[in-house]
């Protein structure tokens, strides 16, 4: 497909509204957090634990962090009492996880303004207004996923500008 200057236009300008609304979400999600206490590491470890299959190694993984800092999560929020440890039964060596009292009313109240937030903000969207975007939105992800950064294509620090 050529590319006109008005579609390169339209382009960059696509690029700005990904970027406001991924800052925009990104922000919403530390408000949210803070909201109750917590850090954005905090909360995501604190919804691990509460489907009751975490496990710190595998969720540092799929998370990129290190155990350590898995850890150092873990032990604030033992500290904060929202989250309890035992060994498991099954095997002494491995650790259980799971929700205090206060740590399931934290996560009640998370999900409860979140909740209010889609009520608000999404819900105001049609419903084919939403499919639209969501197609959209997988397809750039399936692209920028399978997308190899060329050194013509990296800014001045070595970073990818797309």
């Amino acid at each position: 497909m050529p590319t006109t200057p008005q579609h390169l236009e339209e382009v960059h300008a696509a690029i700005a509204c990904l970027q406001r609304l991924s800052d925009a979400f990104t922000e919403r999600r530390r408000q949210l957090a803070e909201s109750v206490g917590l850090t954005e590491q905090q909360w995501a470890v604190l919804e691990e634990i509460s489907t009751e299959h975490f496990m710190p190694s595998m969720f540092a993984r799929v998370r990129q962090s290190s155990a350590a800092a898995v850890s150092k999560t873990l032990r604030q929020l033992l500290d904060k009492e929202l989250v309890r440890v035992s060994v498991s039964p099954d095997d002494g060596r491995q650790r259980r996880y799971g929700l205090t009292g206060k740590g399931a009313a934290v996560q009640r109240e998370l999900r409860r303004q979140r909740e209010s937030a889609i009520r608000a903000i999404w819900l105001k969207v049609t419903p084919g207004r939403l499919k639209v975007f969501t197609r959209i939105g997988n397809e750039l992800a399936e692209r920028l996923g399978a997308y190899a950064p060329q050194p013509s294509q990296e800014n001045s620090h070595g970073q990818d500008t797309v």
